[in-house]
């Protein structure tokens, strides 16, 4: 069965958004226009916005300073056959970081740790892909354009919450990778793992285990400490009551 048959487009935009680990980047050939397209792995900025690292020595990094117009293909990558599982083709203009740089790169190095010893080299940059819309292809039939503020997370009156993410993970890493655990297994129906928290914004918590990743969405908004702790703490007495 199609487990996205019930989900509302947005959410399973939103989701990709959210998982997705890699990527098939469009660019623009400078001069002839010709289309250029490579794999990228990728992050999600704190609104959902795609995060790339890529070296000013590569042809897309070189064709994004030439026309920052891209296009950027996300997909569940799910077995069989991949024209089933759900995709979106992102457009927008990809932007490199300036006053966010710090920000872009805790949350790409926290879900690509080993990329770490490629970011502090100069020819390396981290790149914002600004989303202009959304096309999302899930299913027979199920094909719709989405706008940027339909899969993008509100960030408004959340700066104490973005600016607390470092703590609020180390926290949740160090005392209670058991509710990790079951967040994933009885919230989120994945297998047992050492599951571990990436990423935390206004709408969820990211969740990574090895190459296997989460999301778990928040039952309503969330814009202060306050009020994450209180919803995580209800999320997982609502995992502990779920039967085994």
């Amino acid at each position: 069965m199609d487990e996205n048959i019930d989900r509302k487009p947005p959410d399973i935009a939103r989701s990709l958004l959210r998982r997705s680990r890699q990527g098939a980047l469009a660019t623009l050939t400078p001069g002839s226009g010709d289309p250029y397209c490579s794999l990228v792995n990728v992050a999600s900025a704190h609104d959902g916005s795609p995060i790339l690292l890529i070296s000013k020595l590569a042809i897309h990094t070189r064709n994004i300073l030439a026309d920052a117009r891209v296009s950027l293909m996300l997909d569940e990558r799910a077995p069989g056959d991949p024209l089933e599982g759900a995709r979106i083709m992102v457009g927008g203009v990809a932007e490199q970081a300036g006053g966010d740089k710090d920000v872009l790169r805790r949350r790409y190095l926290a879900v690509h740790p080993s990329a770490e010893m490629f970011a502090g080299f100069g020819d390396f940059a981290f790149f914002r892909i600004v989303v202009k819309g959304v096309h999302l292809v899930a299913g027979f039939g199920r094909i719709v354009d989405l706008k940027p503020q339909d899969v993008l997370t509100n960030l408004g009156g959340a700066d104490e919450l973005i600016a607390s993410e470092p703590d609020i993970l180390a926290h949740m890493n160090a005392e209670h990778a058991d509710t990790m655990n079951l967040y994933a297994t009885k919230l989120l129906g994945a297998e047992d793992g050492e599951w571990r928290a990436t990423g935390c914004d206004a709408a969820g918590l990211d969740m990574q285990d090895g190459s296997r990743v989460l999301r778990l969405d928040f039952p309503q908004r969330i814009v202060s400490g306050a009020a994450l702790r209180q919803t995580l703490k209800a999320l997982a007495n609502e995992a502990r009551q779920k039967p085994n």
